[in-house]
């Protein structure tokens, strides 16, 4: 593994395997993210990134290796693994959003669960974070009623209502226009620039993550094959990441699954 500072550290995983029931999903996986740092992690379907971010929350349990989370290391206790999990926020990928709430009480959910805040506190607050992504005015919408990136921007408003120091994303540009999506990458990169937050998206949109990251990380066929700055990604020669990047059907990662031999497929 590559040195590092470990004293800014907000995620480290040290040679880490995970499985999923009796498939190796990823083995031997070492990496670290420093705080306020901005790290993209691309892949194919099924290389193994949404385990990866299930493993850094502690819903996945290591078969090897070790975790680290903002100082913490993994496996924890129930009672101090939801106190870390309160320090993390988390854009789902399908959103999560409650539709018999609207769009303030979505918000508002976090809050109400795990502060001792007064509902005035509470309003103020979820104001302050629909008004960060565009949506001071959408308050009192039902989730119904919002475009696919509204919903997103939503969800993002409520991943950041604990003020966590780390927050990740699983796939946030899966399903919206061009134009959607610009307001998207433009929105994780300003938050995390602004609030100095340490920001971990997991995608396979490339150019999207290419134009915010500063360090980029491709999981393919069981590991972690590149870990360097877009601007090195996007000069490479090796056949698998410019496969990756320029989604050609053959090459060094195969879409037939294998029970022997590949460990992850497209």
């Amino acid at each position: 593994m590559t040195a590092h500072d470990s004293r800014n550290e907000a995620l480290c995983f040290d040679a880490v395997s995970l499985k999923r029931g009796e498939r190796m999903v990823l083995a031997d996986l070492s990496f670290a993210v420093q705080e306020g740092e901005l790290v993209a992690v691309l892949g194919p379907s099924g290389a193994g990134k949404s385990s990866l971010l299930a493993a850094a929350t502690g819903v996945l349990e290591t078969t090897s290796g070790t975790i680290r989370v903002l100082g913490q290391t993994l496996p924890l206790a129930r009672a101090p693994l939801f106190a870390l999990r309160r320090k993390i926020g988390f854009l789902l990928q399908g959103n999560g959003l409650l539709t018999d709430l609207n769009v303030a009480e979505n918000v508002a959910l976090p809050l109400q669960m795990h502060t001792e805040l007064d509902a005035e506190a509470i309003r103020a607050l979820v104001a302050q974070k629909l008004a960060a992504v565009g949506l001071a005015e959408a308050a009192e919408l039902s989730p119904q009623q919002l475009s696919g990136g509204m919903m997103r921007r939503v969800a993002l408003a409520r991943a950041l209502a604990l003020d966590p120091p780390l927050l990740l994303y699983d796939e946030p540009f899966t399903g919206l226009d061009p134009i959607t999506k610009g307001v998207i990458v433009k929105l994780i990169s300003d938050l995390c620039r602004q609030l100095g937050l340490t920001s971990i998206v997991v995608s396979h949109d490339v150019a999207e993550c290419l134009m915010i990251a500063d360090r980029v990380l491709v999981v393919a066929n069981g590991g972690l094959v590149f870990s360097g700055t877009p601007a090195t990604l996007r000069a490479t020669s090796d056949p698998l990441l410019r496969q990756f990047l320029e989604g050609s059907h053959d090459g060094p990662i195969s879409f037939e699954y294998r029970r022997q031999g590949a460990r992850a497929h497209a």
